[in-house]
């Protein structure tokens, strides 16, 4: 169930906000019965949302330019963690992804 909190954000490049409600749906249904899941959803949803303000300030910047040249790093940079973060779930690893800001805090 790790593995498919995070290959689940790959329903963004489908469905407008599925890289946010895959892993999020995931993990709700999950969250209480396995605590792998809980925490592996909790850093894929950190990544997410921070990947969603990346991408946001991305989109201004491209009025200068730099944006689009910004846009296309962070996707790579998104596919390439994810697909990362779900062969360490494989392992039994719960990933850290870098660039991500800490909304979701671990529980106590």
């Amino acid at each position: 169930m790790g593995i498919a909190v995070h290959v689940a954000s790959f329903a963004g490049y489908l469905i407008p906000f599925g890289s946010i409600l895959g892993p999020l749906i995931v993990w709700l249904m999950k969250r209480d019965e396995l605590p792998f899941v809980d925490e592996c959803g909790r850093n894929c949803l950190n990544f997410k949302i921070s990947m969603f303000i990346w991408v946001m300030i991305s989109f201004v910047l491209m009025f200068v330019g730099i944006g689009f040249i910004l846009i296309g790093l962070l996707a790579v940079v998104d596919i390439v963690l994810t697909i990362i973060a779900a062969m360490k779930a494989s392992e039994g690893v719960c990933y850290k992804y870098p660039l991500s800001i800490k909304f979701l805090k671990p529980r106590n």
